[in-house]
């Protein structure tokens, strides 16, 4: 019998996976714990959940469950665009911001493209690439923060997107908008750029790009309503760009890709600004406490501007498994080529600080 992968697209074959963090749903089974016993500090999620004003929103929603959505998203392309100051033209809706990005290649890759990324830049750039046959140029990024002179630099005429994420996933690091500036100078016009900003809404300065988009630059910005707005589970998320671009990325989305009980729940979020505010004065305060504790405990970690620290344990695999096994899911970066170092996602003070005593205990056994 002739195999399946004599018929795929041949680079289809070396395709690894997006690997999520783990769900509590699983640790619990294989451990035989109480989902509640669980905490999980791997996915850079909310702690404290969604807006109660998102809850009763969705909850509303269930009732019309029966009809579809608004499959041109109208009320929460209105409001996102008023929140920005652009038109709705400007805005594409997507189940998390992976589709947008999805979305993009499937308008603009086809197989002998290059793609540009930093080296430690979330992975799903490279597997979005691969997925249409394009080739992934990644930059080495020293101190894990993107080198633009150097991305700019690998810029050829093969290349069609080039991905910065600020801050950067998985690393917490965030360029500044003098070193954005400089890079947009460099771009070539047969480039789209991307800006993935899913954790903006935690910076109190954060650099301005949408002016490029109202400058009609070929530039998409992605924002998500997985992170701050507490809504991951329902996989909604958005891309801002001049009008022409979003109606080349409408072409390439399913009917109803985003759907009703999610639109309302993001856009009910959208406007919730206490529930933000709380989560990111929890974030700060959670996020200093780690980064404290890492330092006191002489570990190598990079400071961050998003809901999560990478640290520098020894190996990541061993201290992942060990926290499992205790009840706490964190991420080890094996995937990253980072062996050494975990991700640990800011939780609630009292998870953090079981997280930390049962790290001070498993490094003093290694000791």
């Amino acid at each position: 019998m002739n195999s399946v992968w004599n018929l795929a697209h041949p680079w289809l074959r070396d395709l690894v996976a997006y690997e999520p963090g783990k769900p509590i749903e699983d640790v619990a089974r294989e451990l035989g714990l109480e989902p509640s016993q669980i905490i999980k500090l791997a996915s850079n999620e909310n702690p404290l959940g969604p807006s109660p004003k998102a809850l009763a929103a969705m909850q509303e929603t269930l009732l019309r469950s029966h009809f579809y959505p608004d499959g041109g998203g109208y009320y929460l392309r209105e409001a996102i665009a008023e929140r920005f100051g652009l038109s709705r033209g400007h805005v594409i809706l997507g189940s998390g911001s992976n589709e947008v990005i999805e979305f993009i290649g499937k308008a603009f890759l086809k197989p002998g493209d290059e793609i540009v990324t930093a080296r430690h830049a979330f992975v799903v750039y490279k597997l979005m690439a691969t997925l249409f046959g394009a080739t992934t140029v990644e930059v080495p990024d020293p101190g894990f923060e993107h080198d633009l002179d150097a991305m700019a630099a690998a810029i050829t005429e093969k290349t069609r997107e080039v991905f910065i994420a600020n801050p950067n996933n998985p690393t917490g690091t965030l360029l500044s908008q003098e070193k954005i500036d400089r890079f947009m100078d460099k771009v070539p016009d047969h480039v789209i750029v991307v800006f993935d900003e899913a954790y903006y809404e935690f910076l109190d300065t954060p650099p301005d790009t949408l002016k490029y988009v109202r400058e009609g630059r070929n530039v998409v910005v992605l924002r998500t309503f997985s992170k701050i707005q507490g809504l991951a589970n329902l996989r909604i998320g958005y891309g801002l760009a001049k009008p022409d671009l979003i109606e080349a990325l409408q072409k390439t989305r399913q009917p109803f890709n985003a759907n009703g009980i999610a639109q309302a729940g993001a856009l009910a979020g959208l406007l919730d600004e206490e529930h933000q505010t709380k989560t990111r004065v929890l974030t700060t305060e959670g996020r200093g406490f780690l980064q404290e504790a890492f330092a006191r405990l002489g570990l190598e970690y990079v400071p961050s501007y998003a809901n999560f620290v990478l640290v520098r344990v020894g190996d990541g695999k061993c201290l992942f498994q060990s926290m499992m096994k205790k009840g706490i899911i964190i991420r080890d970066m094996n995937a990253y080529g980072l062996p050494e170092w975990v991700r640990v996602s800011v939780g609630t003070m009292e998870q953090n600080r079981r997280f930390v005593a049962e790290l001070e205990s498993h490094l003093s056994v290694k000791a």
